[in-house]
């Protein structure tokens, strides 16, 4: 085994523990089970359901006053689904692992939101929201069944906004993630006719809609108001996709639908979406793991001319299509207006990036693209990135593991200048970024508000890290900075010591598997000590085990001034366990000066019994919660 594929294995290895409590769709399953788990030996007693207990309502006193005082206490917002990154679920190790930007809380964090927005007098909207699943609240009316009639049930949801206000304006029904039984979509599926202006439906991530969602369908025209549509994860059939697309023309205000994590909807798109006429009002469409065929990306590029106010579009992890992007890439020059486009893991090839570089001078309002986890595209960039220089707004440029040549490397390099709009560069993961690359990223000193710069795993040298600190001293809005696995940072710490110095608004430093020495560590000591990288929030020093106990306890000394740290990872390799030394006290003493540390990884150091019982001790006497991942591998 070559010393590369060793890395990648560590690399990997690294990756899926960084990543251990990230809401991936099997995440979201592991949560779920944990909380039927937890019940475990329990005795098993009735239980309301779930939209029985979430429409009681909060307590409310028949007192006016005290009504009026409560209502003062309200807080306006709007729900709204959470975006980043998720994201698409792009972590800042660079690997896209999931639909991890959808997700605000695992299964028992979250909380089922019916936004009711009332209006009290002509000026003043207030909202009622968070009604948490569970809680035991006092009872406003009798639970809505799926047997109540319609005037049953407007007539206590009328009761219900009665005392709260006057009119209600706008409705959002969040059940996301909160495993519905078949029970409670019956009782959805009733409240629904109660709802006539609902413009927000979030039932993502509960598996049994699946096979009943024609239930829930064949009540769209009652809630013709709705602007968005959530249907991620809910193992759809193929029955439930045909319903959908006959639902989907009652719907004539859609903007948003979500359809992620479906495996169904492959081979069945058409059969869906065909319904979408001329002057759509869709702006986000999201496919993610759809398995979605060769035929449905043609289909797709029939489609796409139709959807002239489509901003956001993720057909992500769906390898088929790779075959027909250029169809694809045919109808995007009919979509000026779209602003993100998300093809991570598509099976795109050298030709369907070349085709793809041809739609680029139509998307001229694009922010973000994401080309990664493409490996067979590799020079697919020499001849069309000079496209990539239309897009003038660029925001995110995502091509890590797209195994990048020499030719896209130079192509890249005379393109970096012209994206002066640049917010976030992903390039991890192309090992000839490492040998080639020095003048694109000496280059980098060109993109003024740069905040996210990721070139881990890329073989960098040391002319390539030279050219790279005396860029980066040029960034002064950087906030996110990653070299792991790069191994030349060992022993080289010293190039990046401006770098450390002026990146005043620096929040996250991933120096993982670098080979890191006790130089290294001393000398990131010294830039903490004199008051540098004070914004600094997550810290990742794993997998250095070159580093000798007098480099850590230099280090626990001084770490104590990051006020703004929340993580810190020192944890060793995988195949390395070694006895913590005497600075372990300094660093429990460190912990008691963050005010906001939340997080410690130090897998596989080995505690003695005495730092047994400090660690015990400490986690007795702290106020805040702090967790020591300690445990390891054997």
């Amino acid at each position: 085994m070559s010393e590369n594929d060793h890395g990648e294995i560590l690399e990997n290895r690294k990756q899926q523990e960084d990543v251990l409590l990230r809401q991936t769709p099997f995440n979201l399953t592991m949560s779920q089970t944990r909380k039927k788990s937890s019940s475990d030996g329990e005795e098993t007693k009735p239980q309301t359901s779930f939209i029985n207990k979430f429409l009681r309502g909060s307590k409310l006193r028949s007192s006016k006053a005290e009504s009026k005082s409560e209502n003062n206490d309200l807080k306006t917002s709007d729900v709204q689904h959470s975006d980043e990154t998720r994201n698409t679920a792009t972590s800042d190790t660079g690997t896209q692992l999931g639909p991890q930007d959808e997700k605000t809380g695992s299964c028992h964090e979250r909380k089922a939101t019916l936004g009711l927005f009332v209006k009290k007098g002509p000026d003043r909207v207030v909202s009622v929201e968070h009604l948490e699943a569970g809680s035991e609240v006092s009872v406003l009316a009798k639970p809505l069944t799926s047997g109540m009639e319609l005037e049953s049930s407007l007539e206590k949801n009328e009761t219900f906004l009665q005392k709260l206000g006057e009119k209600a304006v706008d409705k959002c029904l969040d059940l996301n993630n909160c495993r519905l039984s078949t029970a409670d979509v019956r009782e959805m599926v009733a409240l629904l006719p109660s709802l006539p202006d609902l413009e927000k439906l979030d039932i993502s991530w509960n598996d049994f809609i699946g096979g009943t969602l024609h239930s829930i369908t064949e009540q769209m025209h009652v809630v013709s108001k709705l602007k968005s549509l959530r249907l991620g994860s809910c193992r759809l059939t193929a029955d439930d996709v045909r319903a959908l697309g006959e639902a989907l023309k009652a719907l004539p205000e859609l903007e948003e639908l979500n359809l992620s994590w479906n495996s169904k909807v492959g081979g069945n798109l058409p059969l869906m979406l065909q319904k979408f006429q001329e002057g759509s009002k869709i702006q986000t469409l999201e496919l993610v793991d759809c398995a979605l065929t060769s035929e449905d990306g043609v289909f797709m590029g029939q489609l796409l001319p139709m959807l002239q106010n489509l901003e956001v579009l993720d057909l992500s992890i769906n390898r088929n299509i790779g075959g027909s992007l250029n169809s694809i890439a045919q109808g995007l020059k009919c979509t000026s207006n779209l602003k993100v486009l998300k093809l991570h893991s598509c099976g795109l090839s050298q030709k369907s990036v070349k085709g793809l570089g041809a739609a680029f001078r139509s998307l001229g309002e694009l922010r973000k693209l994401d080309l990664s986890c493409n490996k067979e595209l590799g020079g697919g960039f020499e001849d069309s990135l000079a496209q990539l220089a239309t897009l003038g707004r660029l925001e995110v440029l995502d091509v890590h593991q797209c195994s990048l040549t020499t030719g896209d490397v130079l192509s890249l390099t005379q393109v970096i200048p012209l994206l002066s709009s640049l917010q976030e560069l992903d390039l991890s993961g192309n090992k000839n970024v490492g040998s080639s690359s020095e003048n694109l990223l000496s280059r980098l000193r060109f993109l003024p508000v740069l905040k996210s710069l990721l070139i881990n795993s890329c073989a960098l040298e040391r002319e390539t890290l030279t050219a790279l600190a005396e860029a980066s001293i040029h960034l002064s809005a950087l906030e996110v900075f990653s070299l792991s696995w790069n191994k030349c940072v060992g022993g080289n710490m010293k190039l990046l010591l401006e770098t450390l110095k002026l990146s005043t608004s620096l929040k996250v430093l991933r120096l993982s598997s670098c080979s890191l020495v006790t130089e290294d560590l001393a000398l990131l000591a010294s830039v903490i000590q004199t008051g540098h990288l004070t914004k600094l929030q997550k810290l990742d020093l794993s997998y250095n085990d070159s580093i000798c106990d007098e480099g850590w306890a230099i280090f626990c000394q001084n770490v104590c001034l990051l006020k703004e740290l929340t993580e810190l990872d020192i944890s060793l390799r995988p195949s390395t366990f070694r006895d913590c030394g005497q600075w372990f006290r300094h660093l429990l003493c460190a912990m008691t000066k963050l005010p906001k540390i939340t997080e410690i990884g130090m897998k596989r150091w080995i505690l003695s019994a005495s730092q047994e019982k400090e660690l015990e001790h400490f986690d007795q006497h702290q106020s805040s919660s702090i967790h020591f991942d300690h445990g390891g591998f054997q």
